[in-house]
Formats: C-alpha cells, structure tokens, sequence
C-alpha cells in the first residue's frame, strides 16, 4: 500500500471525496500512517468508512459540512468539526482554505486513449477543491465509471496513483412504506408536467420519484441522484425538453445509489456532473424559473421553520443543499416543498410529532424559503400567510394525536398575536 507520509506533511489539511467516491483504501491508508506524520485536519461529506466512526486517530481533527454516515459516530463522540454552511459556500471557503485543503485524495475513473480520467460518480466540492490543493493522490478504480460534464485529468496531476477494481460504494436504502407513498402522492400533485424537480435523499424523496411515474417532460438540477432518478429518465419522465438551461440533460453532483440501479447506467444516460459551483450557485439557480425543490426535515415548527440538522441538541444531519435550492425555489422557480412524516418514534415508545411549536434544533431553512409543507395528513401552503395563519395550516397537517398538545404549545407562543 501507498505510503502517504511521502506526500503529507504535519499540520496539512486532507480532503476526500464522499459517498460512491470515498476513496477508500486511500483514506485507509491515511488513518494507518497518521500518527507517523503529526496533526492533520481532514474533511469530506457523506462518510460510510466505519474506520472513520470507530478508530479514528487522534492526530486526526475531522471537519464537514453535516453528520452523516460515519461521521454521526464523530458528532455523538465530539470529534467532529461541523461548519453549518450553505452547500454553495463549500467553493469559496475552499479557495480562502477556511476548510483543509492542502491534499486532495480522489477515486477516479480508468485513463481513457488520450489518458484522461474523470473525477467519476462524484465532481461536487471535489472539483471546486482541486484548483487549491498543492498535491492530489489518486485511487484509479477500473469500475468507476468515466462520466460527462466534470473536469477530465491527465494522469500528470497526481503525485501518486494506486489502482484498484472494487464495487463502489452503495447507499444505505429503505422502500417506501404506505404513509411515505401517501405523503408522496400529495408531492406529486404540486409538480406540473415540464418541471425541473430537485429531489432530496431519503426514503421519503425516493416514494416522492415512484409518485411522479405519470408526468411528462421533467427536468432534474440538484445536488444528488439516486436510482429513482435514473428510473425517471429510463421511463421518458425526465427528459429535461423544457429546461431553461441544461436543456435535455439531468444535472447533479453527485450519484448516492446502487451499482446496478444507478453507478452502471451513468454512461449510457443524458446526466452531467457539474461542480459545486454549478449545482448550487443563485445565480445558475434563478434561471431555472419552473424549478421545484422537494426536501425532506427532521421537525417542522409552528412558524414554518424547518430543522434538518438536530434533534434535541444531537447532529444527526446537514444543512447541505437545502437552502440552497428551496430559497431558489421560493424566490425564482415555482415552488419550495418539505414534506415528511407526521411522526417520529420516540425513544421512550409510541411517537412523536414531527410538527412542533418550536425546533428542538437550529434552523436549517426559515420560513420565508417554504411554499410548502407536505405530510400524509395534507398539504399545508404558507405562501402568503401570517403567522398565525401559518400555525393554524400545519396544526391541519400534523397527526391527530399530537394536536391537542399542538394547540396548547401554539398558545404559548407569540404567534397566536402575529
């Protein structure tokens, strides 16, 4: 195995990439080699190297934008160093180095005849972070695919190389169950044919794409996608005719899905993998004027506040995209939606409402960025509401059980007066 004590020095700042294009053995080899080398921050995104949840060394301070996969274990342990930002900030901070950046390790595709490689299932940050490292390390994986839209690499732009031929990694899944699908079906009806749709993750966003089976001519521009996207595509559902840039081709940065249903069709299908700063960026955003972002949350408040990051003081999630794209939504595009589950179970036994007079958490997205919020009791739209009027809509929406108790926090609050 590669001896990165070669190539980093005390004190650098290490980044990866995340999800389908860890670089895994890469990483691997960073955590053996670690404690030779001195202090080193890292950081990467979506994290499913248990390596990092379990053993993480000491000499490693870890760093991202949520706590996701693995990187919950680093949270819950107080090792984890979360920057709570907007997903279209993750380019900037970069290039003024506010996140470690001195050594990039990537999973590439295999060189093609002109010996160029591609950065694969995953361009997002990565290729926003390229231009600021001072030396790139690279994992050839010989089943990552060579995917269109992201930057292609001559082999002369790594200092070192490893190459493998492994399965890449697949995301965690769960089929939607009767109360996702119904929340879905209330999606569905706020999306019109010719759309470009913004789909979170999640077994709740993947019910919302079997929902939209029966549209036409959607268009798709966001962060993520997964096999229900692919699926769409295969099926003549998104066919991106009517977008207002990007015509006929799906846009993302990144694919989080299966090796069959997802990884092995990247190729034969019209999808772009563009850059953080093109997935995410206002002014890229606001020119797709029918755009409908679709996210899901941990709790909803009473005011239309919406919490995607923690529960009761614990990080279970991340800001990520979603400001991004529902204030997008909100401002230029069509709609802004957050639909979820009414309840959650409870650690105690029975449930808890998802709906709340105020978060438990901090805001992820306020509620001027909502049009939107979805559950399987109905469909609350705030657009153009008070206050007030807001609580009395999501009260409609929120479990039967919880409502009483609901009501009584309401009272508590000032929005009874706004």
């Amino acid at each position: 195995m590669i001896d990165l004590a070669e190539f980093i020095r005390p004190g650098d700042g290490v980044w990866w990439g995340q999800g389908s294009a860890e670089p895994t053995p890469l990483v691997d080899a960073l955590l053996d080699t670690a404690d030779t080398i001195g202090q080193l921050s890292g950081f990467t995104g979506v994290c499913w190297n248990s390596r990092i949840g379990h053993g993480l060394p000491e000499s490693i301070e870890m760093t991202s934008y949520g706590a996701l996969g693995e990187l919950r274990r680093l949270a819950r342990s107080g090792r984890l160093r979360i920057v709570p930002s907007h997903y279209s900030a993750l380019p900037r901070m970069f290039a003024e180095r506010r996140l470690p950046v001195d050594v990039g390790l990537v999973q590439v595709s295999a060189p093609d005849d002109a010996g160029l490689v591609t950065l694969g299932t995953s361009v997002d940050y990565i290729a926003d972070a390229i231009p600021h490292a001072r030396t790139l390390i690279a994992e050839v994986n010989h089943r990552m695919p060579a995917t269109r839209g992201g930057p292609r690499l001559p082999m002369s732009a790594f200092a070192a190389v490893i190459h493998t031929d492994r399965e890449l990694g697949e995301a965690p899944v769960r089929p939607p169950d009767a109360v996702e699908m119904q929340i879905a079906g209330h999606v569905a009806g706020y999306v019109q044919d010719g759309d470009t749709i913004q789909v979170g993750v999640g077994s709740v966003p993947d019910a919302v794409l079997t929902a939209l089976g029966g549209h036409r001519d959607l268009g798709f521009h966001g962060g993520i996608i997964t096999d229900g996207v692919l699926d769409l595509v295969d099926g003549g559902v998104i066919t991106g005719a009517r977008k207002e840039i990007d015509a006929g081709v799906v846009v993302t940065g990144t694919a989080l899905g299966s090796a069959k249903g997802c990884y092995g069709r990247l190729c034969s299908l019209p999808v772009e993998f563009r850059a953080t700063s093109h997935t995410h960026a206002p002014q890229v955003l606001s020119q797709l004027r029918s755009y409908v972002s679709i996210n899901s949350a941990i709790e909803v408040d009473l005011s239309g506040q919406v919490g995607a990051e923690q529960v009761r003081g614990a990080e279970i999630g991340a800001l990520g995209g979603q400001v991004d794209f529902s204030r997008a939504a909100a401002l230029t595009g069509a709609r802004s939606i957050i639909a979820l589950r009414s309840t959650a179970p409870s650690k105690t036994g029975g449930t808890v409402s998802t709906i709340v007079p105020r978060l438990s958490g901090t805001v992820t997205t306020g509620r001027a960025d909502v049009d939107v919020v979805i559950t399987e009791h109905g469909a609350a739209e705030l657009t153009g509401c008070t206050g007030a009027e807001k609580a009395v809509r999501l009260l409609e929406i929120a479990d039967p059980e919880h409502r009483d108790v609901l009501e009584r926090g309401l009272a508590e609050t000032s929005l009874v007066n706004v």
